[in-house]
């Protein structure tokens, strides 16, 4: 079947002599006739329609069942559009080595077949941004190539070791990964506790509209990432996405503190319980830092990789009974981070259940729902009643960064005091000393510190 999987029998069956991108003309029962390129089955969908692309850029679904005739009268190949121009770039410039990882800042589509490819060559990257000539020398990779929901931890892994890899081989002034958004925050804070020391800053940039579209956000995200990737002093895992609307400023998160709370914005991404590290504006290309504290850039690589995979984020509700948590425990879970109510708080009815799975070396922490704000589970009985059967506040990390690092710590000990003696430890400024009126809400962002 080839290239027209995923198509039915009554479709193959009309197609017969005919493969994806062939130009054909259809025929249908009502007389009207089409013109398109036949374009691969989605995954999704009456497996007996045809898919094709119109001349004018449009795709159709044609049903095989009111095909009266079907003929190719032609072929299209798919390209990856004309190639880039032979660039003159000044050998002088800083170089900074971009990671492709998938997701929608990393592809292109061609409006011919409908076909998208990944997008990440250093001549394709300088066709979609021509500042970038005057900015940055280029290295450009494809570590990767999938959606961003579709990561593991292994896949953290992996990206860390080829960002210790390029840091100690290549010396770039910068590491800049192109990453989907959707779960760009957890891979930001896995590389914050991966990565110990580097010379230089991570920096995961994503595009919330993808760079066929007018209002994509993929070329100005991408050189705000190469500015921050260059001009930065500090060496940490950053996001850099919008600031606001307008295509003018930019804030550079810190990794463990970002979260992305808007699902189509161009400024989804927004700080949580800090300030953003720095502000990249455009067109003047200028970085100014926002917060005092961060880690400085090192002579150094050090690289402590590695995830546990059997830890779970669970999102507590009510009505929740103990046999959600019981069945991770049964299941040789070595970890769980629940998220609680306000303070840190969950059912009393869970409490059993929380104190078993501590005694049996599950470790328990629990974060909050609020997302602002901190953990502080000394307040309630509830919350006393937790920290008496074992569970470790996550203080005022986001619950996913909390996952992240139980992940990382349990990757290193299953020992539980040595398990909470190491998450408690403030090791990427994932955890704030003190949870200050100006952290919310994110809005009201004063830049200074």
């Amino acid at each position: 079947m080839g290239e027209l999987e995923g198509y039915g029998d009554l479709a193959l069956e009309v197609l017969e002599g005919v493969s994806v991108f062939d130009e054909i003309e259809v025929e249908r029962e009502d007389g009207a006739v089409l013109r398109g390129v036949l374009l691969p089955r989605p995954r999704y969908g009456d497996p007996d329609v045809l898919v094709l692309k119109l001349p004018n850029g449009y795709n159709i679904g044609v049903s095989a069942r009111r095909i009266k005739q079907l003929r190719r009268i032609g072929r299209v190949e798919p390209t990856r559009g004309a190639a880039a121009p032979q660039l003159s770039i000044k050998r002088s410039l800083p170089r900074i080595h971009l990671i492709g990882t998938g997701g929608t800042i990393a592809s292109r589509v061609d409006y011919l077949t409908g076909a998208v490819y990944p997008y990440f060559t250093a001549e394709e990257i300088y066709s979609m941004v021509p500042e970038l000539e005057e900015v940055a020398l280029l290295s450009c990779e494809t570590l990767l190539n999938v959606f961003s929901e579709d990561l593991t931890p292994s896949h953290w892994s992996k990206i860390a070791e080829r960002v210790a890899q390029v840091f100690e081989r290549e010396q770039p002034a910068g590491v800049v990964i192109a990453h989907g958004t959707d779960t760009m925050g957890y891979t930001a804070a896995a590389l914050a506790f991966a990565l110990r020391r580097i010379p230089g800053p991570v920096v995961l940039v994503g595009a919330q509209r993808s760079s066929d579209r007018p209002s994509s956000d993929a070329a100005t995200n991408m050189l705000a990432a190469a500015i921050a990737a260059i001009k930065a002093p500090f060496a940490e895992s950053v996001v850099v996405m919008h600031a606001g609307l307008d295509d003018t400023s930019f804030y550079v998160h810190r990794g463990v503190k970002v979260r992305k709370m808007h699902t189509s914005r161009r400024d989804a991404f927004r700080s949580v319980n800090a300030i953003p590290l720095a502000k990249v504006s455009l067109p003047d290309r200028s970085f100014h830092m926002l917060a005092r504290r961060y880690l400085p850039r090192s002579n150094e690589v050090t690289l402590e990789n590695g995830f546990d995979e059997k830890v779970a984020l669970l999102k507590f509700y009510p009505g929740m009974g103990p046999e959600v948590l019981e069945f991770l425990v049964d299941r040789g879970y070595h970890g769980v981070v629940i998220e609680g109510t306000g303070l840190g708080h969950v059912a009393t009815r869970l409490i059993p259940s929380v104190r078993r799975a501590v005694d049996e070396g599950v470790a328990v922490v629990i974060a909050s729902q609020c997302l602002w704000g901190r953990v502080n589970m000394n307040v309630y009985r509830t919350g006393v009643e937790l920290l008496k059967a074992g569970a470790m506040p996550a203080e005022d990390m986001l619950p996913e960064t909390a996952y992240v690092k139980l992940s990382w710590v349990l990757a290193r000990t299953r020992e539980l005091k040595e398990v909470k003696r190491i998450f408690s430890t403030n090791l990427a400024f994932e955890i704030e000393e003190r949870s200050e009126n100006r952290f919310y809400p994110p809005q009201s962002y004063i830049e200074r510190e």
